[in-house]
């Protein structure tokens, strides 16, 4: 089966060489993909939002499923499209991939089906934020030290989402968001939420709006720099499983917010089929959603992939086929497993491209490590920079630590001009094992 995956990202990168490993599988294609797709598979020079071309170019060269990588398509109703055409394709509707590109209708459909989540309000301008927030929180009841989420509305590539400590803040971001319009028609709505303190985890699960396999628990670095200090970004890292989601939570999780999602989409007419991603805050008054995905993370994929030993293809046509209740139950690799993010000098503000990379081969070449690409290209017989994020060192270890370590080391061996990471990724799960053990 000749398979296309849509997008240019790790997450991609990850798809197509977890897929390869199919016995079921003939030619991959990525489009566009990054320079490891093109080593690996066939990139297709196709942008993600060229539903015209990426449907000719899947019936001309007989795709039998195509696997859609990124938000923005998927919120753009790709898998309409294709499957108006005829074609199978994984990942949800454009209705129902409203979980992710509306945080309107995402908190909607949480309160509806009884989930746990932050308390919100919405509104349609920057007017009537500040108002809500004047009247609710009155500044001689509350003073300057309120602490508050506001929030864009629609995709805003991970970042448009704010956490305020002050009045001063929240005022300001509600103008950023409503007025300056910094992540353009995504903030042509507006929510104010309770900012939730606790541990954040990413529980996913593949669903085909009936059956809901759920995949073991990851753990996402946000935060551009250690100690989860600096501005928010697409993801500096991830490890997988996180020890501080117990088989107890797995079942909460399950119980409690992935069946009654999956319930209330379905009543409501838009059921749901592909990857939902649950972003956690584990409160002191209990797990409770922060957001919804409707795809895999970037780069929870990565250390989620390295560790299934499960055929991926094989889930993704039952997935779309709707059978996944005739799947046997997925196999995992036992070792956990930790993904370094390499990004350019300046990420996530302004960077530059095209910095030759070297040493790839050689971080490759060390044992349970594989180097997944984000942001590269190919020029001229080098790969270069193509991006904020550039590379996903991922490493397996018999532990945490020793993932740890493996994954730093290959990260060593890498090189280019402006090159940097977090030092501290997979830290947060040594600190939940000593708590266990002391």
């Amino acid at each position: 089966m000749n398979v296309l995956i849509i997008g240019n990202g790790g997450r991609e990168h990850a798809l197509a060489w977890k897929i390869a490993q199919s016995k079921d599988v003939g030619d991959i294609f990525v489009a566009p993909g990054n320079a490891g797709t093109g080593q690996e598979c066939q990139n297709v020079d196709l942008a993600v939002d060229d539903f015209q071309g990426l449907t000719d170019f899947a019936k001309k060269n007989n795709v039998g499923v195509t696997v859609v990588g990124p938000e923005v398509p998927l919120c753009l109703g790709i898998s309409d499209v294709f499957q108006k055409e005829g074609l199978r394709v994984f990942g949800p509707s454009k209705a129902a991939a409203q979980l992710e590109g509306s945080k309107v209708f995402c908190k909607d459909i949480l309160t509806h089906a009884n989930v746990p989540t932050a308390n919100y309000q919405s509104f349609r301008s920057a007017e009537d934020a500040e108002l809500y927030l004047k009247n609710r929180y009155p500044e001689e009841d509350h003073g300057q030290d309120l602490a508050l989420v506001v929030k864009a509305d629609g995709l805003a590539a991970g970042k448009g989402a704010i956490v305020c400590n002050s009045r001063v803040e929240i005022v300001e971001a509600i103008s950023r968001i409503g007025r300056d319009k910094e992540f353009g028609d995504a903030g042509n709505k507006i929510v104010i939420e309770e900012k939730l303190a606790g541990a954040e985890v990413s529980i996913l699960a593949i669903t085909d709006g009936r059956t809901i396999v759920t995949l073991p628990p990851a753990q996402d670095h946000k935060a551009a720099n250690d100690n989860d200090l600096g501005p928010n970004t697409g993801g500096m890292g991830a490890y997988c499983p996180a020890p501080s989601v117990d088989e107890d939570l797995m079942y909460w999780v399950e119980e409690k917010v992935f069946v009654p999602t999956v319930h209330a989409m379905k009543r409501s007419r838009q059921l749901f089929s592909g990857v939902l991603y649950a972003g956690l805050m584990l409160t002191p008054q209990g797990p409770k959603v922060l957001e919804y995905n409707v795809r895999f993370g970037d780069p929870e994929c990565q250390p989620l992939l390295m560790r299934l030993k499960t055929d991926l293809l094989h889930v993704i046509n039952a997935t779309v086929d709707g059978k996944l209740e005739e799947l046997d139950s997925l196999e995992w690799d036992a070792r956990p497993s930790v993904c370094v993010v390499m990004a350019s000098e300046g990420y996530p503000g302004k960077y530059e491209n095209g910095k030759v990379i070297s040493g790839i081969d050689e971080a490759n070449a060390l044992e349970d490590v594989k180097v997944f690409h984000a942001g590269t290209k190919l020029l001229s017989g080098d790969v270069v920079s193509n991006g904020g994020r550039v590379l996903g060192v991922t490493a397996l270890g018999d532990t945490i630590p020793e993932a740890k370590l493996r994954a730093y080391q290959a990260v060593r061996k890498i090189r280019w001009d402006g090159a940097w990471c977090r030092k501290d990724i997979s830290d947060k799960a040594f600190y939940v094992v000593e708590e266990e053990i002391g």
